[in-house]
């Protein structure tokens, strides 16, 4: 299980969303901000990685060999404990190897796991640091984004528009199957 430890920002905020929707008043600030987090949610999702850099909380069975971290791009780990049911005992550096794909992807190796257990590895994932470090082409995806859905919200509204698509794509993580 991948849990983010804190929410993430969003990478636009709601004075620049409510000009880009031509919007004057506040008074939808909260169905505004909303429709932002989803937007980021949905760009997430379709790009396979997190916008903003945020601590994460990943628990999962050892199985030997390498465990793959779920959120992306990693940034670094900062814990790693080993629970085999007595509590979890953290462990030193030189017990585990950290390998970092082009794409992000996190790969921790135990170099001694011992009898089966659970791990937890808490580390950073993210793509920015912090909202103005979001690439502009993302940025306006999510403006876009955030129009559509505000569109659609009293009807079926059809798919988003493909220019959305066109501006998140090159960071987009593609795979082939589901090795490394």
């Amino acid at each position: 299980m991948t849990t983010s430890l804190l929410p993430g920002d969003a990478p636009v905020g709601l004075n620049e969303v409510r000009a880009w929707l031509r919007m004057g008043a506040s008074i939808d600030d909260a169905v505004i901000a909303a429709l932002v987090r989803a937007a980021a949610s949905i760009c997430e999702a379709f790009i396979g990685g997190w916008l903003i850099i945020r601590a994460v909380r990943q628990e999962t069975v050892t199985k030997g060999g390498a465990i793959r971290l779920n959120a992306r791009p990693l940034v670094a780990v900062d814990a790693v404990r080993l629970d085999r049911g007595d509590g979890a005992e953290p462990l030193a550096a030189d017990r585990w190897r950290l390998e970092i794909a082009p794409d992000g992807t996190g790969w921790l190796t135990l170099l001694d796991p011992g009898a089966a257990g659970r791990i937890e590895v808490d580390y950073h994932a993210g793509m920015a640091a912090d909202v103005n470090a979001v690439p502009e082409a993302i940025r306006q995806g999510l403006l876009r984004m955030v129009q559509h859905l505000h569109e659609a919200r009293d009807s079926d509204g059809g798919p988003p528009p493909a220019a959305i698509a066109a501006l998140w794509q090159p960071w987009r993580r593609v795979t082939l199957g589901g090795g490394r």
